[in-house]
């Protein structure tokens, strides 16, 4: 599965919000520096989808807040 995530790092507080498209906005608040954002995204999204952190990739954007989320179900 592929979803489409955009990242809002440096928030308040953590939360996901679907958006009506099927997206995610995810606010995270690590800082956008050494990769702090993209770790705590794929622990956010872990939990969200109860599965392990190892199922998840960030398959383009890694430094992008734009991002496409590769999720395996099926492992």
């Amino acid at each position: 599965m592929q979803q489409r995530v955009k990242v809002k790092p440096n928030s308040k507080q953590q939360k996901i919000i679907e958006e009506e498209d099927g997206s995610l906005t995810i606010h995270l608040k690590s800082p956008p520096v050494d990769g702090k954002a993209n770790q705590e995204l794929i622990k956010v999204l872990s939990k969200k989808f109860d599965i392990p952190k190892s199922y998840i990739r960030i398959k383009s954007g890694a430094s992008s807040r734009q991002k496409l989320i590769e999720v395996d179900m099926d492992e």
